[in-house]
């Protein structure tokens, strides 16, 4: 069965069937021709999948980052970050993936991030110089930053599948964050200086203080909603509500650039990216049920236990399948039908469950600026208006960089696992 399954999978997907189609589609193939369950099975599964009280984050946080890119918030970053290090050869290069990391600090999705932050400093890059796949390339590249720097949904989505503690996850994604922000703008001021790059970056850059006076508001959003979490005031999904307040309140009546016009389409984008992941995830908990009648994740257990000795070749055998996974899979998806498979041996092997969760969430990120199913590279394409194969060459660079950061965070826990020590012992 899980043969038939899986070729299944790979016919749907070759004629561009939809993920989460293609997945619902392969179980109910499983569960008609190879068990005796009743179809009932599938709609219930799949509500049992979204009936989770901590996924109603999701909708929230995709709400707020959108509310933020509509009432002037992003701009307003971005123009700090500019301040910040716009006066030095390359800094309009890494303004962008030092606001990819502000804007991560609430929004929780690299592709709202992607089209958010893209929108104002694709076009500025290109002004001053940067050639547009390159400028496409480092935006796609910086908002990756959106899944892993608190509070993130993919990293929700782990817990959920994996019953892994949500909070102590979003304190474990801000060394891994800052390790692969950090390194991104190390290398652009390196690559800018070689290439001659970004020399004229300085010319539409504020004073710091200025800049400081008109963001410090949008600054506080991420103080009261990861503050609120570890401070015990509201949990993980209660803050992703409060996000939707605060980015509310401040876009339409501080910097008054959020209209009532404009809540329409605002919703509107906000539903429908909500219910494609909505629907993956429905999909995903119906075939990890399926997976879970037939014994694989158990015959796949014994076979890792039995054949890898060291968590060394483990987390290195982990990493090379989640590379291919991420660039076929949607990284939702990938999460919630592997995690729960994963998880349980990373555990047997004595690597801690969010550390592990770092692991997969970076590995699949990778995924989403990767062909061919590389969400932020859609995207990024999208705002720049070219095409994937014009940013490919360029992209290599960056995904060489994010890689180095991830055979780091794999093999040093303390990167993610410090603050998590320090808060909960």
């Amino acid at each position: 069965m899980n043969m038939v399954i899986g070729l299944s999978l790979i016919v749907l997907f070759t004629f561009g069937v939809p993920i989460a189609i293609s997945i619902v589609l392969a179980s109910i193939i499983g569960i008609e021709f190879f068990t005796r369950l009743p179809l009932l099975l599938v709609p219930q599964q799949m509500f049992i999948g979204i009936d989770k009280f901590p996924l109603m984050a999701i909708p929230f946080f995709i709400l707020a980052g959108n509310l933020m890119a509509a009432g002037g918030i992003s701009q307003r970053l971005v123009d700090l970050a500019k301040s910040i290090v716009g006066r030095v050869q390359g800094g309009l290069a890494m303004s962008c993936v030092l606001t990819c990391m502000m804007f991560a600090a609430v929004s929780g999705s690299s592709v709202a991030t992607t089209f958010a932050i893209g929108a104002i400093l694709i076009p500025a890059m290109v002004k001053h110089g940067y050639p547009k796949p390159l400028a496409a390339s480092i935006q796609a590249s910086s908002a990756e930053l959106g899944v892993l720097i608190p509070p993130s949904i993919p990293l929700i989505l782990y817990g959920v599948s994996t019953d892994t503690s949500i909070g102590q996850l979003f304190l474990a994604g801000i060394g891994p964050g800052i390790l692969i922000g950090m390194a991104l703008i190390i290398f652009l001021y390196l690559f800018c200086k070689v290439r001659g790059y970004g020399k004229d970056d300085y010319k539409d850059s504020t004073g710091f203080m200025i800049s400081l006076k008109r963001a410090w508001v949008a600054l506080l959003m991420p103080v009261v909603v990861i503050g609120g979490i570890y401070g015990g005031i509201f949990t993980p999904t209660e803050a992703s509500a409060v996000a939707v307040f605060f980015a509310l309140i401040v876009g339409a009546f501080y910097y008054r650039e959020l209209k009532l016009a404009d809540l329409g389409p605002i919703l509107r984008q906000s539903v429908i990216s909500t219910a494609a992941v909505m629907l993956i995830i429905a999909s995903a908990a119906l075939f990890s049920f399926l997976l879970s009648r037939t014994g694989l994740p158990a015959q796949i257990a014994t076979l890792v236990t039995n054949t890898i000795e060291s968590p060394m070749m483990f987390l290195l055998v982990v990493n090379a399948l989640l590379l291919i996974v991420g660039m076929f899979i949607e990284t939702s998806a990938a999460i919630l039908v592997l995690a729960p498979i994963l998880t349980p041996i990373a555990i047997q092997f004595g690597i801690h469950p969010v550390h592990f969760g770092l692991v997969m969430v970076v590995n699949l990120a990778l995924g989403m600026i990767t062909p061919p199913l590389g969400v932020n590279l859609f995207a990024a394409c999208a705002v720049a208006k070219i095409s994937i194969d014009q940013m490919l060459p360029w992209l290599v660079r960056f995904v060489l960089v994010v890689l180095a950061c991830l055979m780091a965070i794999t093999y040093m826990p303390w990167i993610s696992m410090g603050l998590v020590n320090i808060f909960y012992g």
